[in-house]
């Protein structure tokens, strides 16, 4: 076989992951033509192959030298003008059988060494099968299509990872468009911090706050009791001790269970709690504390002060946040002492919900239009419908308008509301286990941050990623920062689509975050164009280096034209920069 034209070398040292191969000296060109196709030889990232009898063995060559990896000093002179290329193992083929990753027989010495042609890199990839996807192409091939196992890249979880400008939005919408095209009952939700995928799915249905058409709305009462405490008053769990966070739950349970009556079925009383998603009025939650704040009693005892023994004078109006009116403190018909209420329990938390109530940001949850209360037209199971059961397989949530305060609350809201419906209805015929669904989490470095210990979304996302593949929730994070995100999320990724990254740090995280011990790829990054990327995991049969289309329409998160813009002339005028003023301060693109 060393007259083959794709002969290399030998096998000159093995151990458990590696091989060393001495190229032989014999060999007429270091770029042979085979098969009217240019092959370099000792080129990082390409292929190599190894048979022995039936079972062919293939590698990634990870570095060539012209001496070998460990030799003796003595015997340098000799080898000198020799070519030598250090081989990591990846898996093999036995027979006619398809390749599998890992080795079972590993190569010994003087075992022979050849190229990997485009035939031989056809018979790994093999063609596309029901349960795959087209990625992009292989970098040394344009004619190999490169597919990944759609069950493994979905529910194993997978990453989009990439410095600025490398190709993640492309790469994403590749992914995204191969799903939602080659499966009709596939299901998508895109949690979008910038609004930038809208443009590139025409077809897809977008929620955006204050939107004319499929406005988002997240309704505040969707929130469990700890998150409602810090959303609405600021307070955090470890303020359980004091008296006013346990009557707040009290207010709470006790409006909650007002409004059993929902479209979506009745709920028996005793089963509600604070943590149950069932709507209220934050408006009468805080009109309640208004209300015993600030009322007058016949009595100075505050167990005997009762609604019953109040001096109301105006009830107000809690819909249009005015509070009762009482009569004065100061005196009394009798001029005797005046009847004060002893309950100043609420006082700081009634300031910071008026406060909350007033600021228009949050209305998309306050005044969450047919979802407000028990009487709207609609419930949860309408959200549900629109979210993920409608005709439109891909949702894209823009939350470009979201309060960047609000933000972690808001996309844990929508994680842990989405896991429970595929939780509770794990066994349904139209979700849950029968119909898996993909949550993908743009800019997931800015909410899913491993040193902020108090987020709700990072704990939300991190059980989708942990529990989600047992009740058919996968998930795709994409960042630029991998090294600022949750290492309990990255520890449970099966596939890592790395395109081009120049941080050393960023760098590491992938390479100790590689579900595969492929080193030799993962150097490769700051080195790789734009659109490029190395994809490793559970999804791929082997470690590739592969190009991604460019795909149109795009997101919009290209660069400005920088030149085409600074080339034209601009008149200034007072009256420029009026509407953006505006928009600063009323918060609306």
């Amino acid at each position: 076989m060393d007259s083959e034209i794709t002969y290399l070398g030998k096998i000159i040292r093995v151990d458990s992951s590696t091989v060393e191969v001495e190229v032989s000296d014999d060999i007429p060109s270091a770029a042979p033509i085979i098969n009217g196709r240019l092959y370099k030889i000792g080129q990082i990232g390409t292929f190599v192959k190894m048979p022995m009898g039936n079972i062919t063995t293939y590698g990634i060559v990870s570095s060539v030298s012209n001496t070998p990896g460990k030799s003796d000093e003595n015997i340098i002179g000799q080898i000198v003008g020799s070519r030598f290329l250090s081989v990591q193992l990846v898996g093999e083929k036995i027979g006619d059988d398809d390749f599998e990753k890992g080795i079972g027989t590993y190569p010994t010495i003087n075992d022979e060494v050849h190229l990997v042609i485009e035939k031989d890199l056809f018979d790994i990839y093999g063609g596309k099968d029901a349960g795959s996807i087209e990625i992009g192409k292989h970098s040394s091939s344009d004619n190999l299509s490169v597919y990944v196992d759609i069950h493994k890249l979905i529910l194993r979880h997978c990453a989009i990872l990439g410095s600025t400008g490398s190709g993640k939005s492309n790469t994403t919408v590749s992914i995204l468009r191969a799903i939602l095209n080659d499966y009709d009952g596939s299901r998508v939700i895109l949690i979008d911090p910038h609004g930038e995928y809208a443009s590139a799915f025409p077809s897809a249905k977008v929620f955006r706050i204050n939107a004319p058409s499929n406005p988002l709305y997240i309704p505040f009462w969707l929130m469990n009791f700890d998150e409602l405490a810090f959303f609405l008053v600021g307070a955090k769990p470890t303020d359980d001790q004091r008296v006013e966070y346990r009557l707040l739950r009290e207010l709470i349970t006790t409006f909650k269970k007002e409004n059993c009556k929902l479209k979506s079925g009745d709920v028996t009383q005793e089963f509600i709690t604070a943590d149950s998603p069932i709507p209220f009025s934050a408006r009468k939650l805080w009109y309640e504390m208004n209300w015993w704040l600030n009322a007058s009693f016949e009595s100075t005892k505050k167990d005997e002060q009762k609604r019953e023994t109040k001096y109301e004078i105006n009830k107000g109006d809690y819909e249009n946040l005015i509070g009762a009116e009482f009569t004065s403190h100061l005196t009394t018909a009798n001029n005797q002492p005046p009847h004060v209420s002893q309950h100043k329990d609420f006082y700081s938390y009634e300031k910071k919900l008026l406060a909350r109530l007033k600021d228009s940001r949050f209305n998309f949850m306050f005044h969450p239009g047919d979802y407000k209360d028990a009487s709207s037209s609609k419930d949860l199971h309408n959200l549900l419908n629109e979210w993920i059961g409608s005709e439109n397989k891909l949702a894209i949530l823009d939350l470009s308008g979201v309060p960047f305060e609000v933000l972690d609350i808001a996309i844990g809201l929508i994680t842990r509301f989405v896991y429970d419906s595929m939780y509770w209805g794990k066994y349904e015929s139209y979700t849950g286990k029968n119909r898996p669904l993909l949550l993908a989490y743009e800019e997931a470095h800015t909410y899913l941050n491993k040193n902020d210990n108090n987020s709700y979304s990072k704990n939300a996302v991190e059980r989708i990623f942990k529990e989600g593949r047992k009740f058919g929730v996968g998930a795709l994070v994409i960042s630029q920062r991998p090294s600022e995100i949750s290492e309990t999320i990255l520890a449970q990724v099966g596939t890592l689509i790395a395109l081009r990254l120049t941080n050393s740090g960023d760098q590491s995280i992938v390479k100790s975050s590689s579900p595969d011990n492929l080193n030799s790829l993962i150097d490769l990054l700051p080195s790789l164009r734009i659109g490029e990327a190395v994809i490793v995991g559970e999804s791929i049969k082997i470690p590739s280096r592969i190009r991604v289309k460019l795909n149109n329409p795009r997101p919009t998160s290209e660069d400005p034209k920088l030149v085409e813009c600074w080339s034209k002339k601009y008149e200034p005028s007072e009256e420029n920069y009026k509407s953006v003023v505006t928009k600063i301060r009323e918060q609306k693109i």
